[in-house]
């Protein structure tokens, strides 16, 4: 399999891919490793994975500059994935002993009898990553699990290859077992075999229709699934707000990554008395966004990762024409080596655009007028999917107000595009099921074993 610099067109790597066979072996050997790294204590396991966050420490600049390489994000961005990915494996290292602790839940002592809750690795899990944020994705999955005594057999995006074989070795160098973290490598074949396995629990992050798949097949073999998927994020801008701050953080949530993030915004709706305004200040600050070279310090926009989403948003920008939406920047592909787009903004939108309902996931954003807040909670609703939203307004009562009433995962008031270690990572409809991250997110990999005890 080639690794391509989708900023360059540049092969950087031809790698070898594991077929049906080999993806049985690596199962079955993970299968007969995962009882002794289950009994390692606790204690030894977390040291394993202190050791595996100095390692990324140690070779921060490489991870950085390969991450850069295979799917074009700017490597500043690629470094702050990595110096984000420190905290949540310390919140991990900090939070894993006392969540997977024994839990005595009652005592009758005239009855002699002693109830309590243990958590049980689930075993043998598959943990099928993306390409967007592989550190960040795989590790809310790798890292937890890891602690909680599961093997994994991990297998990255054909997109993020490279990556993901940076961290099967530094895990190996850290101390975990060659056959308890075992990368899978290859395309979409390679996954439905690995999900032919008898495993123990499947945690994917990519597309709502891969994601279905991935539920009715696992739903047969009653085993546990977690599917982080897709997102129209939606931000309301109410109109008591400073407007120029407001544009130049919402814009940060839409571009950052170059829109290609599960939480990105995907949506904006203005209240009416600012919407020009608005829409000025963020044209404004977008087109202040530098493209360019990913390895450029100075680069903010870099390469679409995947070739085919080229083809999703110049249908975006044809459809949202076609339906009278005004276009302000952007709105084309750029012509020669590796995948570009420009930046792109739209005015005048409306729900009967593509533009507004399917997931971007690119650089091209739709600013819509609302009259009212009631307008505005309606419109972000309007959606099959709910990962996040957000409100934006110095009054938090009101922001309070009308993020309970948004059906979404995440909810955020005067900000948006972030993810927090402390909090659970879950989304409502075509978004997904199941969570990872928070203390909700250690325990998610284990299964709560429940003890009777009565004395004689």
């Amino acid at each position: 399999m080639k690794i391509v610099n989708p900023a360059t067109g540049a092969v950087v790597a031809d790698v070898a891919t594991d077929g049906a066979a080999a993806v049985r072996r690596k199962y079955q050997a993970a299968r007969a490793a995962q009882p002794a790294w289950a009994r390692v204590p606790l204690k030894k396991r977390l040291a394993t994975i202190a050791r595996f966050r100095e390692r990324i420490v140690a070779m921060h600049e490489t991870l950085a500059r390969t991450l850069t390489q295979e799917v074009g994000k700017p490597v500043r961005q690629a470094r702050n994935e990595l110096n984000g990915l420190l905290a949540r494996i310390d919140f991990f290292l900090a939070e894993s002993a006392k969540t997977l602790r024994e839990e005595k839940v009652h005592a009758d002592a005239g009855q002699k009898l002693e109830e309590r809750i243990t958590h049980e690795p689930l075993g043998v899990i598959a943990n099928i990553s993306a390409w967007n944020y592989p550190y960040f994705v795989g590790s809310n999955v790798f890292v937890p699990a890891l602690i909680a005594g599961n093997a994994i057999l991990y297998k990255p995006s054909e997109y993020a290859t490279l990556t993901g074989l940076h961290i099967a070795e530094m895990l190996r160098e850290a101390g975990v077992p060659d056959d308890v973290f075992v990368p899978v490598i290859g395309t979409g074949a390679t996954g439905a075999a690995l999900l032919r396995q008898p495993l123990d629990g499947v945690f994917f992050t990519g597309s709502y229709p891969t994601g279905a798949k991935i539920a009715a097949a696992a739903g047969r073999k009653m085993i546990k699934v977690q599917l982080e998927l897709g997102g129209k994020d939606p931000v309301y801008v109410c109109e008591d707000v400073d407007v120029n701050a407001a544009a130049a953080g919402i814009a940060d949530g839409a571009f950052y990554n170059t829109g290609q993030s599960c939480c990105a915004v995907e949506r904006i709706y203005v209240h009416a008395s600012v919407y020009d305004a608005f829409v000025a200040a963020f044209v404004a600050e977008v087109k202040g966004f530098q493209s360019g070279d990913p390895l450029d310090e100075a680069t903010y926009i870099g390469a679409i990762t995947r070739r085919p989403q080229l083809d999703v948003l110049k249908k975006q920008v044809a459809d949202a024409k076609k339906r009278g939406a005004r276009l302000l920047c952007g709105g084309h592909a750029v012509k020669g080596k590796g995948n570009w787009f420009e930046p792109t903004v739209f005015a005048n939108v409306d729900h009967s655009m593509l533009l507004m309902k399917d997931e971007s996931f690119g650089p091209i954003i739709g600013i819509q007028s609302v009259a009212d807040d009631a307008a505005a909670v309606a419109l972000m609703n309007d959606t099959e999917y709910g990962l996040t939203a957000a409100v934006y307004t110095p009054d938090r009562r009101r922001a309070e107000k009308l993020l309970a009433q948004v059906n979404a995962g995440s909810v955020y008031w005067n900000c948006c595009d972030r993810v927090s270690p402390r909090l659970p990572w879950s989304g409502v409809g075509h978004s997904g099921i199941g969570l990872t991250l928070s203390t909700y997110g250690i325990q998610t990999f284990t299964r709560p074993k429940a003890w009777h005890l009565r004395g004689v």
